[in-house]
């Protein structure tokens, strides 16, 4: 017999479980709201743990994303440190750490993402880091004061943040990456050519074509990164970005279907094969309706539409996860990027618009004809047109010659 029961239980408290929470009481939802974290904090934005609350620029609580005191005033229980030992999916049940058994009328599990792992020699070093929560800033930036030389191993927006970031703060920074140019796995080659000479410029060194091979250190601490190739990184503080995976542990104790990226597999209303059980965010994988597969995209702004989602599809709303998804990144005070739609299958083709040389410019990924994403640095405006056709999942045949040229005003053809 359960000891506790609720209307929903939202398993996980980042932003998309905790949008779904004021999502839930937004559109009139009256039934009881559990939610759990296993963090310490209430629910928090994760982009500042890379830039600006890693530089000291904001305090912790201009982080918050909702708060205890909007919980207590909209009867939504928080209850942080919290995790879920136990999901039965068939007696609609959860055995929390502690001992409470909770029944639930719907279950949504938002359980994120887990940083991953480098499997090398010296990882059990100190002054190695991986950095997903904001109590992972604060033990870098305690750090700091006997670090003159840090390295970043991986040069997706995580390893550049982090070097711009410790760069400004005073530091000697390495990105060490498999690919030739940071973002250029996301972003391309152009982008990426582009994003490694600002960061060049601004004193952050670029190894580019680097797999690393293992740590060394005297008296416990990392000294030096050596690759494969032996080249030698002298670093006293190591972040590792390296990408990350869905945490389903959650899901997979309750037999919850997972997809191909590893992710709980949920259809397009994002409702899982078990019976009023939903998932959102980062550990979701997704049918998309509106790029075609199943999809899995670890975007901050997704998961809190798709919090917003599931909360109005248990209201009884039935409708499809149809969000053209946006992402930024900002390297210190010296570049910002801004990304719509989602090229994660790859793309054919790029149309470039504006000037690469003079730091303004978008680049249009096409695939089969199609356009699915848009990046831009220096022309955000050139983002609502790509978003609108995107949307609509809108050829380019016609529209080829119109993109590359930045004179012709898209939003009036």
């Amino acid at each position: 017999m359960a000891d506790l029961q609720t209307g929903v239980l939202i398993i996980g408290a980042g932003v998309a479980g905790a949008s779904c929470a004021k999502e839930l009481r937004k559109v009139g939802y009256s039934g009881s709201i559990l939610l759990l974290g296993r963090e310490l904090d209430a629910p928090y934005e994760r982009p500042p743990a890379t830039k600006e609350y890693l530089a000291g620029k904001m305090p912790r609580e201009d982080a918050t994303w909702l708060s205890e005191a909007w919980c207590e005033e909209n009867d939504v229980e928080l209850r942080l440190r919290t995790s879920v030992l136990k999901l039965d999916t068939a007696e609609k049940t959860a055995k929390l750490q502690g001992g409470d058994v909770v029944s639930y009328d719907h279950a949504v599990v938002a359980t994120g993402a887990n940083v991953r792992r480098l499997r090398i020699d010296g990882t059990d070093l100190e002054g190695l880091h991986y950095i997903r929560a904001l109590r992972n800033a604060d033990t870098i930036r305690a750090e700091l004061e006997q670090v003159e030389q840090a390295a970043t191993i991986g040069g997706s927006y995580i390893g550049c943040e982090v070097a711009a970031t410790l760069t400004a703060h005073g530091k000697s920074v390495t990105v060490i990456m498999q690919e030739d140019h940071p973002m250029q796995v996301g972003f391309g080659e152009t982008a990426g050519k582009y994003v490694r000479s600002v960061l060049e410029a601004n004193g952050v060194t670029v190894l580019g074509g680097k797999e690393v091979e293992k740590l060394e250190g005297d008296d416990e601490r990392v000294e030096k990164v050596f690759c494969t190739d032996g080249t030698a990184v002298d670093a006293q503080l190591v972040v590792l970005g390296v990408g990350a995976v869905p945490d389903v542990m959650t899901a997979k104790g309750a037999g919850l279907e997972l997809g191909e990226r590893g992710g709980v597999l949920v259809d397009a209303q994002l409702r899982t094969a078990a019976d009023s059980v939903w998932a959102a965010g980062d550990c979701a994988e997704f049918e998309s309706v509106l790029f075609g597969g199943y999809r899995r995209i670890e975007h901050q702004d997704v998961a809190i539409e798709q919090g917003k989602t599931v909360a109005r599809n248990i209201n009884g709303a039935g409708e499809d996860f149809t969000f053209v998804p946006y992402f930024w990144s900002d390297l210190s005070d010296w570049l910002s990027l801004e990304y719509v739609g989602n090229a994660s299958t790859g793309w054919d083709e790029e149309i470039i618009r504006g000037s690469v040389d003079e730091g303004a410019f978008s680049v249009w990924y096409v695939k089969d004809g199609v356009l699915v994403a848009a990046l831009s640095i220096g022309r955000g405006e050139d983002l609502m047109d790509a978003r609108r056709l995107i949307a609509v999942k809108s050829t380019v045949d016609s529209l080829r010659e119109a993109i590359a040229d930045a004179s012709v005003d898209l939003a009036a053809l």
